[in-house]
């Protein structure tokens, strides 16, 4: 699911400050790019953290409904609101990389085949299911 959040932006003299308030989230980069990449890296890791715990993903709001002025860090430096979007099913995909062990039953003549050609059936399995539901 791609979705997009307003975001505060601070630029401080030394960083930008970063306050995502549908998602009660605070971050900071070194400059304006990094505090997007920032943004868009602690939306992504909330939001599937929330789906793993079987919670609901806040819905961001509407741009105009952001009130600049009661932004956390708007005594800090030059406060202006900024959208930022995140797939969560990509960043899943890109961060959540665990191995899970799963059982596949083969026909006996099957393996051996695969053991004479040096063929990696786990490495086939997930080329496989790659393919068959379409991703990446």
């Amino acid at each position: 699911m791609k979705t997009v959040y307003p975001t505060i932006f601070t630029q401080t003299e030394n960083e930008v400050l970063v306050e995502v308030p549908d998602m009660k989230i605070f971050t900071e980069g070194k400059n304006k790019l990094d505090a997007i990449e920032m943004a868009r890296d602690a939306i992504g890791l909330k939001g599937i953290t929330l789906e793993d715990m079987e919670l609901e993903i806040p819905k961001a709001s509407e741009l105009e409904n952001i009130e600049l002025s009661s932004g956390t860090f708007v005594e800090n430096g030059f406060s202006y609101i900024s959208l930022v979007d995140v797939d969560f099913e990509e960043y899943r995909r890109r961060i959540d990389n665990k191995a899970v062990r799963r059982n596949v039953t083969l026909p006996n003549w099957l393996n051996r085949e695969a053991e004479k050609a040096n063929i990696n059936v786990s490495r086939v399995l997930q080329e496989a299911l790659i393919a068959k539901l379409n991703i990446l």
